[in-house]
């Protein structure tokens, strides 16, 4: 077999699958890292999902570090030896962090954030970064620094975000498995936009402590993706776990999510809230979608029937506006306050910022009031449901080179997230949600469907999703350019 075949042989494996092979010294580091560099360079150009990338020598040291451990009987983790591209809203020690703004363009933190130590330890080398919109914010990877990031499926169209640069990369097999991070379903949305799977671990599964605030700032987390449920859900096991730095983290070992993902799903209830009643606009096309991958979840036993948020939709849209606001407005304030830095943010940022410094602590004490009562609604639907189904996104990719979706359906967006809308219950409820792939429309753009479980029942909603992957094997599908390699 010629060095080419082997190397695409080696980027073509499930995570967990090349792990195993490195562990038993079947292939070595080096091999593993020159296949992905290769990958790297033939495709990367095509999306511009991975940036601030090391130089080939350094990582090659790195791996050859690594094979020899190996060769001493020294095992790292289940991520041994594996390249790994931390998405750039994460601190990593020695390798920029730019968060996409202008005012982080050199930003080399001192020290890596709780996950990215977590990663390393379990023997991972970092090879760079994957693109993000300026701080995150917006469902669409580009920025100043860097630029747009494509979908791997149609590298015109967006990748979606904010970890777009993670879920296209991971889609053209340029990294075994991705990390990201959501606030507003930034790991789900680009999940669904690349035919992969997102999960939203539950509130506190994956402790943070990037943030100034570690006890109101609750509703953005860091999670895992992949190409496959197991590859998602063995990098959770490493993600995952409690830590004295983050004093809301679930004080559980992250071990479980190494396990079994097999589970007998014969008369699981799911309840399907769709567009919400007619509440949300849907680009023609995703709910037909979503509505025939039911016939999947009855094959492995699952009763699907329409149900109710009960809830007022227009109410948890209000407190989503408030609490996200008010979290922009302290994380970004200093930069706004100073005329020069202020410059320096994109218009949505600035948006969040002033409506955030108009806020009241009355006005944030009833948004808080009001997820609350979300909480407890959403608690009611799951006296009735195991699980609870939604679209991943409103829209199919879009053109890349537009900021954001301004009309769906005939009716206008009147903010630059608001075509996102259908992830709000998932994120307000702090229960944990996972992108599963629905398949592709005519113009063979691919649509995602989340999958949301009960409070801290990650595991379930993981071995759900498993189920369901397992009878449509969506996954298998690739992207043309992958196909173009032969």
């Amino acid at each position: 077999m010629s060095q080419s075949n082997n190397y695409r042989e080696i980027v073509q494996l499930e995570a967990h699958q090349l792990a195993e092979r490195i562990r038993l010294q079947q292939v070595s580091c080096r091999e593993v890292m020159q296949a992905y560099l290769a990958q790297i360079e033939r495709l990367n150009p095509k999306v511009n999902a991975i940036v601030s990338l090391q130089p080939e020598e350094t990582l090659l040291a790195q791996a050859d570090e690594r094979d020899a451990e190996l060769a001493r009987g020294e095992y790292r983790g289940w991520m041994h030896g594996l390249p790994h591209a931390i998405k750039d809203l994460s601190l990593t020690q020695g390798i920029r962090t730019t968060l996409g703004s202008p005012l982080y363009r050199d930003y080399v933190p001192e020290r890596d954030g709780i996950m990215v130590e977590r990663i390393k330890a379990a023997g991972a080398i970092i090879i760079g970064k994957t693109n993000t919109p300026e701080y995150g914010l917006g469902s669409h990877s580009y920025n100043p620094i860097f630029g747009v990031t494509g979908c791997a499926y149609a590298p015109g169209m967006s990748a979606g975000g904010s970890s777009g640069g993670a879920g296209a990369a991971l889609a053209l097999q340029m990294v075994p498995v991705a990390d990201g991070s959501d606030m507003m379903g930034s790991l789900r949305n680009p999940a669904a936009f690349n035919n992969i799977i997102g999960f939203r671990p539950s509130q506190g599964r994956v402790p943070f402590d990037d943030s100034a605030d570690l006890f109101v700032d609750q509703l953005g987390y860091e999670g895992p993706m992949g190409r496959s449920v197991r590859d998602v859900s063995m990098l959770l096991s490493v993600q995952a776990g409690a830590d004295v730095r983050a004093p809301l983290s679930i004080a559980e070992s992250g071990e479980q999510f190494a396990g079994d993902l097999q589970r007998d799903f014969k008369g699981a209830r799911l309840g399907w809230l769709g567009d919400l009643n007619g509440y949300l606009a849907m680009e023609p096309g995703v709910l037909d979608l979503c509505r025939k991958s039911f016939a999947d979840f009855e094959a492995i036993g699952c009763e699907v029937e329409a149900c109710d948020m009960g809830f007022p939709a227009e109410r948890l849209w209000d407190t989503w506006l408030t609490l996200r606001h008010w979290l922009v407005a302290g994380s970004l304030g200093g930069h706004y306050a100073d005329p020069a830095r202020r410059e320096l943010l994109k218009p949505e940022a600035i948006w969040e910022v002033e409506n955030g410094l108009r806020l009241s602590a009355m006005d944030v004490f009833k948004a808080s009031a009001a997820r609350s009562d979300w909480y407890r609604a959403i608690s009611k639907l799951f006296e009735r449901y195991d699980f609870l189904l939604l679209p991943s996104a409103q829209v199919f990719p879009f053109d890349k080179n537009i900021d954001w979706p301004k009309q769906i359906a005939g009716r206008n967006m009147d903010t630059y997230h608001r075509w996102m809308e259908v992830v709000i219950p998932g994120t307000l409820s702090g229960c944990p949600v996972a992108n599963v792939p629905v398949g592709f429309n005519e113009q063979r753009l691919p649509m995602g469907m989340q999958i949301i479980g009960r409070h801290q029942a990650d595991m379930a909603v993981l071995q759900m999703a498993y189920a369901y992957e397992q009878a449509t094997q969506w996954y298998q599908r690739c992207p043309p350019a992958l196909l173009a390699q032969g």
